[in-house]
């Protein structure tokens, strides 16, 4: 995606008739006027022989179904609610992957959903968790996660080559190739193609010559059937195996579009490092069926960075909407989502304020502000006055309010998180060691040494020492930054009814304290609490915010607070994915999860989705562009590319 990408799209513009959705741009219905949910039955359900097939998957298993066109999400629906009533392993996944050119705004889309009652409870959840209309991928959970909705607004070509997965079954919608060509290119079918598990099936509306042929080139073996009503014909078929198609090596191998999960998946996964990182991944791999093993040198989740009473949720978009940007807005959107479950339990969206403070931000937010034109959902520029409103105190600047942002309890979130069925805890554990074992890894922990399928390093800046790596092979460009808080009495400040951000960020009080904080030492490794750091942040709370004191610390020494250490990265970006070594160092099925800095609250829950879909082989949450940019393998530095060794 480049930096001039818009960062919204424009809805789809919709005529009503009759109470049926029609596009403006394509002048024809959404769905068939008579029954479009008998009609997508009829087409994808009944040709795809979903029913049946859904009925065969075990506890285990996932389904994926791809889409050209989510529409109204009508198809999506109906694929969940015969899932839901077909599959009689409660642990089974669906995913479906659709994209979406022309996206509806959220009213079209309950509105055209409402004519579907018997849909309602689904369509509710899908109305109420639909993302603001920004490109790219937006990665949605379900049904308690049991479903997941990976949709691509954007062109249909663009989505396929930046997603990856590989489809059970595809539902090829959109209008008819006569008035929207773009979705039945050639190319377009050869991406399908590339995108499809071995025996795929496909059924579309259309009986189009050029679309049979183009399907029957890939390698799809099609055939008509009665379409739907008033329609002579529809089309279905299936993928012939490779060998039967003369391309032995285009399912197995990686292709310029993804690679295929051909591995045995594991059952077994060990992680180093029980703060929110680890805890999320280890949730949503105990909920995929894998067996979880939690380790961590302290007695208990939430004990280290994670350990902060109170923690906000905000990014700093770019100015530039570029790759940078796009990966902090993905990351805040989907956990704005993944955290609305713990609303009350440790999740608090009261709204967040980065407030404009200064020359230099005042003039970065006015020129974000200007080149950019973001849903008022997500972000919108905000008066000193309207700022004051909806923080409940007085503030001397305006700047971006994000309304669905607002505050945690990392620890409690934590405990919630690890306490999962499938996870066990090995907490007071100190690792020792890792070694190759079977395929897999031991880890060498007092006297037990559990063994697993995959190991996840979750350690911070610690990580590195975890590695099994000889010092004179390489290093990896990891980094503490030390940060203290202080803990505001709530008798002693004006609370804010929103989380606050400048120089320093302040949260509501609760439970009688209004954390504050926190300071950024780029050379002090020092682990315990300071006066001096706790001055620092009086001092620059009260230059931000002059109101918010009843009575000011002296200079904070009276004070609690706490010390933690970010881990940050030699470029700024995060770490997610497989460590597979360099060269003569084979570290295969070892993953890295960490180097967020002081946003892990806001990036951990994206990146432990996307690193439970890589080890577990299921679509991937992450667009190939943004893989690249949390890539493990960027932070390691061979001894060779070191200067003092050259």
């Amino acid at each position: 995606m480049t930096a001039s990408t818009p960062p919204s799209l424009e809805p789809a513009e919709i005529d009503w008739q009759d109470g049926v959705p029609e596009s403006r741009i394509f002048g024809d219905v959404y769905f068939n006027r008579g029954n479009g949910l008998a009609e997508t039955r009829y087409i994808f359900i009944t040709h795809n022989r979903l029913n049946e097939r859904f009925a065969t998957l075990g506890n285990r298993s996932s389904f994926v179904i791809g889409e050209s066109g989510f529409g109204t999400g009508l198809s999506f629906l109906a694929a969940w609610q015969a899932f839901r009533a077909h599959c009689p392993s409660p642990g089974a996944r669906l995913h479906f992957v659709s994209v979406e050119r022309y996206p509806l705004s959220r009213q079209d889309l309950q509105r055209a959903l409402s004519l579907w009652p018997e849909l309602a409870e689904l369509s509710d959840q899908l109305v109420a968790q639909y993302p603001p209309l920004i490109p790219g991928v937006h990665r949605i959970l379900l049904d308690h996660g049991r479903v997941r909705l990976t949709l691509y607004l954007g062109d249909v070509t663009d989505g396929w080559r930046e997603l990856d997965f590989q489809a059970d079954a595809w539902f090829l919608d959109g209008f008819a190739p006569a008035i929207n060509p773009d979705m039945w290119l050639e190319d377009t079918m050869h991406l399908v193609r590339q995108h499809s598990k071995p025996g795929a099936t496909l059924a579309t509306f259309t009986s189009v010559g050029s679309v049979r042929r183009a399907l029957t080139a890939c390698g799809f073996r099609m055939t008509k059937a009665a379409g739907f009503g008033r329609k002579r014909e529809m089309l279905h078929g299936d993928l012939a195996e490779p060998s039967a198609i003369g391309e032995p090596s285009a399912i197995g191998e990686p292709s310029a579009i993804g690679e295929p999960s051909m591995a045995t998946p594991p059952r077994s996964v060990a992680i180093i490092g029980a703060g929110i990182a680890g805890c999320l991944l280890a949730a949503n791999l105990a909920a995929r069926g894998l067996s979880v093993t939690l380790i961590d040198r302290a007695s208990g989740p939430g004990a280290a960075a994670s350990g902060n009473l109170q923690g906000a949720l905000y990014v700093k978009l770019g100015v530039e909407f570029n790759a940078q940007t796009q990966l902090a807005l993905s990351a805040l959107l989907f956990s704005q989502r993944f955290y609305g479950s713990f609303r009350g339990q440790g999740w608090h969206p009261t709204g967040l304020l980065q407030m404009a403070v200064g020359p230099q931000e005042h003039e970065r937010q006015r020129r974000f502000t200007l080149r950019n034109h973001y849903p008022p959902e997500v972000v919108q520029p905000v008066s000193a006055q309207r700022a004051s409103e909806l923080c409940g105190l007085t503030v001397a600047d305006g700047g971006l309010w994000f309304a669905h942002s607002g505050w945690l309890q990392p620890a409690v979130l934590c405990q919630q998180l690890s306490h999962q069925p499938g996870i066990q805890h090995l907490f007071s554990s100190e690792v020792g060691h890792l070694e190759r074992s079977d395929g897999g890894w031991r880890v060498l922990v007092g006297d037990q040494n559990p063994q697993a399928d995959r190991i996840v390093i979750c350690g911070g800046h610690e990580t590195p020492a975890l590695i099994p790596l000889d010092p004179r092979q390489g290093t990896f460009r990891l980094k503490p930054i030390r940060g203290q808080v202080s803990h505001l009495p709530a008798s002693m400040v004006n609370s804010p009814t929103a989380v606050i951000c400048g120089p320093r960020y302040i949260n509501p009080a609760f439970n009688g304290v209004a954390v504050t904080g926190a300071t950024f030492d780029l050379h002090d490794r020092s682990p315990e609490e300071t006066a001096a750091s706790h001055g620092e942040n009086v001092a620059e709370l009260t230059a931000m915010l002059p109101g918010i004191w009843q009575h000011e610390p002296a200079e904070g020494g009276q004070l609690a607070g706490r010390v933690g250490f970010r881990c940050t990265t030699h470029d700024y970006q995060p770490v997610a994915g497989e460590f597979t070594g360099m060269a003569d160092i084979n570290m295969g099925n070892l993953f890295l999860l960490t180097g967020f800095g002081s946003k892990g609250l806001t990036y951990a829950p994206l990146l432990a989705e996307y690193l439970a879909d890589v080890i577990t082989g299921e679509p991937r949450c992450l667009p190939r562009s943004l893989v690249r940019r949390v890539a493990p393998g960027r932070c390691f530095r061979p001894v060779s590319a070191d200067p003092a060794n050259e």
